[in-house]
């Protein structure tokens, strides 16, 4: 059920989209379903072995154009020759999706000066870089339309400890997409965001929870649905929000993480290991003391 492709068969049909690190992982998964419905996706990362496997997995799988760029999003330079490649083979961009990250869990003061910028220049400068160079591509030649999604984090709006430099960096892609959505609406350009609950990936999740970690930190326990997501419902709302079906959504963040940030969030929420028994106490106790 969950794993079902939700939008009708060419809902992005000749559209070309830019996923950058859309190699591996939730990018794969996204760049997997665009494909499907009609799609040509340009693929990015700085592994281009791991670009040219995927490009020919899914031409195969999905019967799309797939173009391989090897690009460091952290260098305006290979942005820049990333546009102009899709450019060349396709004549066009109509979407871009900023889904290249970098993370890991680490007390923040045993982090250096160097891995905190690693984070925060791959997470917000690559961000700022691809959408400054898509962005102003689309404004010089009038484009009608397109559309720019950001992938952050519910911690991008309450912050989160051990992930210090990818709370920082994705609040501001959050601010970035809010500000860019009233400013470049003019032009015709969208910008919206999602906010992921646990989808586990094997890269992210084993640099994340090495070892055995993963084991004691059961994220579905923390999800009020009871299980962590699948990759097509994520790709499925990517898609949407790519699509035209979208047109009147603007500037907005959607959270897909099963209620997981606001079980978080909430203060009593960990009342909810108080068994039957006790609640059946408290409140003969409460009815005790109105009497």
């Amino acid at each position: 059920m969950y794993q079902k492709p939700m939008l009708k068969e060419g809902s992005l049909k000749d559209q070309v989209i830019v996923v950058t690190g859309g190699g591996s992982g939730l990018g794969k998964a996204m760049t997997t379903y665009f494909l499907e419905l009609g799609a040509h996706v340009v693929i990015t990362s700085r592994n281009m072995e791991k670009l040219e496997k995927t490009k020919l997995e899914l031409e195969g799988k999905t019967g799309g154009t797939v173009l391989a760029v090897q690009c460091d999003v952290r260098n305006y330079t290979e942005v820049e020759a990333v546009l102009q490649a899709t450019l060349d083979k396709f004549g066009k961009v109509d979407g871009l999706l900023n889904n290249a990250a970098g993370n890991f869990i680490s007390p923040t003061e045993r982090l250096s000066a160097n891995a905190f910028d690693t984070v925060i220049d791959i997470v917000l400068k690559g961000s700022k870089n691809c959408t400054l160079a898509f962005g102003k591509h689309w404004i010089n030649i009038k484009q009608p339309k397109s559309t720019i999604l950001n992938i952050v984090t519910t911690y991008a709006w309450t912050g989160s400890a051990y992930v210090v430099p990818s709370a920082t960096a994705k609040a501001g892609v959050l601010a970035m997409t809010r500000s860019l959505a009233v400013e470049w609406a003019k032009y015709g350009i969208r910008s919206n965001a999602i906010a992921p609950g646990p989808f586990p990936t094997e890269g992210a999740w084993d640099r994340l929870l090495p070892g055995n970690l993963r084991d004691k930190f059961d994220m579905k326990k923390k999800v009020p649905v009871g299980r962590v997501g699948e990759h097509q419902e994520l790709a499925n709302l990517a898609a949407y929000l790519m699509s035209d079906f979208s047109a009147y959504i603007n500037g907005e963040v959607i959270t897909i993480d099963g209620g997981e940030w606001l079980k978080g969030a909430g203060e009593f929420n960990m009342l909810e290991d108080v068994p039957k028994e006790m609640w059946d106490m408290l409140e003969a106790m409460i009815r005790s003391k109105k009497k």
